[in-house]
Order: structure tokens, then C-alpha cells, then sequence
């Protein structure tokens, strides 16, 4: 033995502090509870029960975020096809009437103007009727419209344009009934503001509206290519493991692992084939309702501005000049709206994918070309300096028979028809998008809920033969 060497004093030395010596095999340091975790989950894979726990644990695990991702993907998607049917399209819709009320607005206020002293009682109710339908539809665009900056600022400017539209149409109509000249002018200011201010700004509302309701078509027909990812991984994963329990056991089937199969099969099978569906009838709804929406609106704004244009034009008799300063200004733009009716008409006819989409549109034509004829006749009459010939072949007789404004009356009266069908064609198809997608979300979320638990309880019970 060794001795210590007495310390001056008496009494025996003290050893001199330093690291003390460590037991063989010892860690260095102090574990944390990550390494001490990850040391167990190796202790335990060397053992068969250890592998089942963690094979379990990691099975349950995979469904459980199949199941997570499939729930957050189909909820977005879902959201996105109810805002398709019941916030975007009805703004897109009302957008495009705020936009088609103005231009009748400014139709009906030249019609009465031509009438004069006559201005029958259905023209003015009809003006008063569209500025009071815009005034409306402009409120509510203002609470629904969401976070569109565009949409806003073009609320606000309508909003605050349109009294002064108003404004000069009342003067003018009060000039005219007074037989002043002054009405004329005035009259033509009104049509200028609709023209250059108003108009414009309903377009690009309705521009913003639609541009947010194809995002949201977007959003609602994207594949949910995570969560099928997820599902296949999750599939392969149980694959696996029945592979591995046959292998091992020679048993074919494990129960709670078939059970746990199934259930995610049939959750990715009703995913797919939701989604196809749903897919499909959105698909349908842009391509035969939205479209042909579009495209019928705006051939009803143009011929809706071809006949103020014709108004206009006796109501001006040459005195506003196109760019040209030779021609007529609202005769030359009576034209070019009544080339970009033909052409709305032509595109509308082949979007058309049933009978009564088609009628409609058809009539339309044949209006159209009613009115050109006797807008031609009406026209040469001016130009010869026969106003008293002309005005009756613009704003028709007693019974309104025989003039162009007869003809346009058969074109809008089309052309609403048609709307009216393709707008109940889109819901309809729109409303299949959305049902397709329907009892996904809870049905996804309870299969998965029983897969992962079926997926425990076959492990579990392999587990139970060990004890």
C-alpha cells in the first residue's frame, strides 16, 4: 500500500485538485435527452418487439400526415370552389351589370332626348331604373369587393362620377323640353364623361372582379399533388410492412395493417376521383358559362353604345367631328361598335353548346341586321338634310315598328336571354365542382383517424406475442 506523506503539522497530505479519473467505457460528458433518445430507439432495434414499436409508431405517423396534408390541400380547394360560386363570380356578374345599367343609362338618355317633348314615360323609367340598379350594385361591390386596391379605386370613381353625370342629363333634358339648343350640349358632355370616365372604370371593375375570379378557378381546379404524394408514401410504407410481417410470420394477412391499407386507398382513391370531378365541372364552367358570360356581355355593351352612338348622331347633326375631322364622330362610333357586336355574336354562336344557348344569339344576328338596314336608310335621310325622314326611322312611330330602335330593342332583349342562360349554366356547373368536393374533408379526416389506428393495433398485436 502507499502511504501518505505526512503534511507539515501533522496530518495527512490532500491530494491536489484536478479532473477526477473516469470509470472505463464512461461518456466524456453529461448526455443530452436528444443522444439519450436516439441511444434507445438503437437499443431498441436490436431487438424484434423494439422494430414493431418503432415500425408502428412510424406507420401511424405517415397516415396521420397524409391525412393532415389531404385535409389542408382539400380545405383550400374547397374554399376556393365556394368562392367561385358564392363571392367572386356574383362580383364578376355584378360588376358587368354595373358596367351594362351605364351604358343603357346612356342609351335611354339620347333615346328620350330624340323624343323630346314626347319622352315617353318608358324611357325615363328605364334611365332611372339602370342609374338606381348601378347606384346599388356600386354599394354592394363597395362591402364585397375584399382587398382589391383596383376594385376600390374604380368603386370610388364611379361612385363619384355618376351624380355628375347625371347632373348634365337633367340639364340637358330640361334645355331640351325648354326648346333650347344648350340641351344638345349638354347632352353631348353627359356622353363624353360615360365614354371617357365611367365606362371606362366599369370595365377595368369588372376586369379586376373577373381577373379574381379566375384566380380563384386556379385555386380550386390545382391538383393536390402533395397530398397524393403523401397518400402513394404512406401506401408504400404499409406495403412494406404487411411484406415484412409475411416474410417473418408466413402469416398473409395482418388485419389492423389491411384495415390500415384500405382505409388509405380509399381516401386517395376518393381524392383522385374528387378532384377529377370536380376538376371537370370547373373546367366546364369557365369554358361553357364564364366564357360565353363574358364574351354575350360584351356584345351587349357594344350594341348598348352603337345605339347611344346612333342617337347621338342626329342629336349632334355633324357637329362633333371623328379624328379624322371629316367624318362623324359618333357614326364612326356607331360603326366600330356595331363590327364589335358582329364579332361578339360570331364567338358567342360557337361557345354556344346547346339549342338554348343558341336561339338567343341567332335572333340577336337577325336583329342586327335588321338594325343595320334601317340604320343605313335613316342615315341617307340625315345626310340629305331630312331630319323630320330620319327620326322616325332612328326612334320608330307610335308603335315603334319599322325603325332601328326596334331592331336593337330584339337584339338586347337576345342578347339578355342569352346571359340569363349561359349565367344558369355556369352555377349549375360550378355547384357540381363544388359537391364533388363535398364529405371529403370530414371523410378524409375519420379514415385516417382509423388507419393509424388500425396500423397500431397490427403491430400491437404482433407485439402481444412476445409477452
Amino acid at each position: 500500500m502507499t502511504s501518505r506523506a505526512p503534511a507539515p503539522g501533522g496530518g495527512l497530505a490532500v491530494p491536489p485538485a484536478g479532473p477526477q479519473a473516469m470509470p472505463p467505457g464512461a461518456p466524456p460528458g453529461r448526455s443530452t435527452a436528444w443522444a439519450e433518445g436516439v441511444e434507445r430507439l438503437r437499443a431498441a432495434a436490436t431487438t424484434e418487439p423494439g422494430r414493431l414499436r418503432i415500425i408502428g409508431a412510424a406507420l401511424a405517423a405517415l397516415v396521420l400526415l397524409f391525412g393532415a396534408v389531404a385535409v389542408g390541400e382539400i380545405s383550400g380547394r374547397s374554399a376556393a370552389a365556394d368562392d367561385v360560386v358564392g363571392r367572386s363570380q356574383p362580383l364578376s356578374a355584378d360588376a358587368a351589370s354595373i358596367y351594362r345599367s351605364l351604358a343603357d343609362a346612356d342609351t335611354a338618355s339620347s333615346s328620350g332626348f330624340l323624343l323630346g317633348a314626347t319622352d315617353e314615360r318608358e324611357v325615363r323609367q328605364r334611365y332611372e331604373k339602370d342609374i338606381a340598379n348601378a347606384s346599388r350594385l356600386l354599394v354592394s361591390a363597395a362591402a364585397n369587393t375584399g382587398g382589391s386596391d383596383d376594385a376600390r379605386a374604380q368603386i370610388t370613381l364611379l361612385s363619384e362620377q355618376l351624380p355628375r353625370y347625371t347632373g348634365l342629363v337633367e340639364q340637358a333634358r330640361a334645355a331640351n323640353r325648354q326648346g333650347l339648343p344648350l340641351g344638345g350640349a349638354y347632352l353631348r358632355y353627359a356622353n363624353e364623361q360615360m365614354t371617357t370616365q365611367l365606362l371606362p372604370a366599369a370595365e377595368r371593375l369588372y376586369e379586376a372582379e373577373t381577373g379574381r375570379l379566375y384566380r380563384d378557378y386556379d385555386d380550386a381546379r390545382s391538383w393536390p399533388l402533395a397530398s397524393l404524394a403523401a397518400g402513394l408514401v404512406a401506401l408504400g410504407a404499409l406495403a412494406w410492412a404487411q411484406r415484412r410481417d409475411y416474410r417473418r410470420t408466413n402469416r398473409v394477412f395482418n388485419h389492423g395493417l389491411l384495415a390500415a391499407t384500405a382505409a388509405s386507398v380509399v381516401v386517395l382513391l376518393w381524392l383522385a376521383v374528387g378532384h377529377t370531378v370536380a376538376r371537370s365541372s370547373l373546367s366546364e364552367a369557365r369554358a361553357q358559362g364564364q366564357e360565353s358570360l363574358k364574351v354575350l356581355n360584351d356584345a351587349r355593351i357594344a350594341s348598348l353604345q352603337a345605339r347611344a352612338g346612333e342617337n347621338l348622331t342626329l342629336i349632334a347633326r355633324g357637329a362633333v367631328l371623328a379624328e379624322d375631322k371629316k367624318s362623324d364622330k359618333y357614326d364612326v362610333d356607331f360603326t366600330t361598335n356595331m363590327k364589335a357586336l358582329d364579332a361578339g355574336l360570331a364567338t358567342a354562336l360557337r361557345l354556344a353548346d346547346d339549342e338554348a344557348g343558341r336561339a338567343p344569339v341567332t335572333r340577336a344576328a337577325d336583329g342586327v341586321k335588321q338594325w343595320k338596314q334601317r340604320h343605313t336608310a335613316a342615315r341617307e335621310a340625315d345626310l340629305k338634310g331630312d331630319y323630320e325622314a330620319a327620326l322616325p326611322q332612328v326612334v320608330g312611330d307610335k308603335d315603334h315598328k319599322d325603325s332601328s330602335g326596334a331592331a336593337f330593342d330584339v337584339v338586347d332583349a337576345s342578347l339578355e336571354q342569352a346571359v340569363a342562360h349561359e349565367q344558369q349554366e355556369f352555377t349549375g356547373a360550378a355547384r357540381d365542382g363544388l359537391g364533388a368536393l363535398g364529405g371529403l374533408l370530414t371523410g378524409t379526416a375519420v379514415l385516417v383517424v382509423v388507419g393509424a389506428a388500425a396500423a397500431l393495433l397490427g403491430i400491437g398485436r404482433r407485439l402481444s406475442e412476445y409477452r
